[in-house]
């Protein structure tokens, strides 16, 4: 024990000091100091036209071969991303998967609806800032439980257990304008208000993502990805 009146403790308390401190630094991430970059970027366009032509062949069945083991040693010293996905968490929505990119190609953002909430937007500045990556995607997909949900919370008043609220509150925005549109298939409108309604959100979000944008070092797109066929339109 330590005498509250001699406080022999006191350069012990110290050092334990300095030392968490420095433990601490060295397990922060070094956030304004990435890993190099392993290979040179691309255009936004041409990013994204490397997206669609993967797409295709995804939906071709023809990938193209790859060895995910080959090439861990110089991922290991950074990553370059070419674009960055804000998608869905549906089990059956994998960007790396349905665009045929490898691993490092893409820098995903998954949660459930694919909206914009301040850790997605967080990430993607993270994205844009540290890592350089040109292209943006917001990507939705047929037959969204999300925007299901959501459809029925602003529809039927529907009470969701949870968290779940939140996300319908989310996108709630997109349902309505849905709704005025007045088109038949409500889901799959409401699916596509989503996405536009996300680009338009991560575009303008200053001051990064708006910045970059403004310069046309980035571009934001929107993409919906059918199930059934595992075609990806953009919106």
């Amino acid at each position: 024990m330590c005498d509250a009146t001699a406080n022999p403790c006191v350069p012990a308390l110290r050092r334990r000091r300095l030392l968490s401190a420095t433990a601490f630094a060295a397990l922060t991430p070094a956030w304004a100091a990435p890993p190099a970059p392993t290979a040179p970027h691309v255009s936004p366009d041409v990013a994204l036209q490397q997206l669609l032509q993967g797409n295709a062949r995804y939906v071709a069945g023809r990938p193209l071969p790859r060895n995910h083991a080959k090439g861990r040693a110089a991922r290991a010293q950074g990553q370059r991303p070419m674009a960055a996905v804000l998608s869905c968490a549906d089990s059956r929505v994998a960007p790396e998967i349905l665009f045929d990119q490898g691993l490092g190609d893409l820098f995903v953002v998954r949660l459930a609806g694919n909206f914009v909430n301040d850790d997605a937007l967080a990430s993607m500045e993270y994205a844009v800032q540290f890592l350089q990556v040109p292209l943006l995607v917001v990507l939705g997909h047929s037959q969204c439980g999300a925007v299901a949900a959501a459809i029925q919370v602003v529809q039927d008043k529907a009470v969701l257990p949870g968290h779940l609220p939140g996300l319908a509150q989310a996108i709630q925005p997109a349902v309505e304008s849905a709704l005025r549109r007045q088109t038949g298939n409500l889901l799959a409108t409401a699916t596509v208000q989503n996405v536009r309604h996300n680009v338009a959100r991560l575009a303008t979000a200053a001051p990064i993502l708006a910045d970059r944008a403004a310069t046309g070092a980035t571009r934001t797109v929107g993409g919906v990805y059918d199930l059934a066929t595992g075609a990806v339109t953009l919106v």
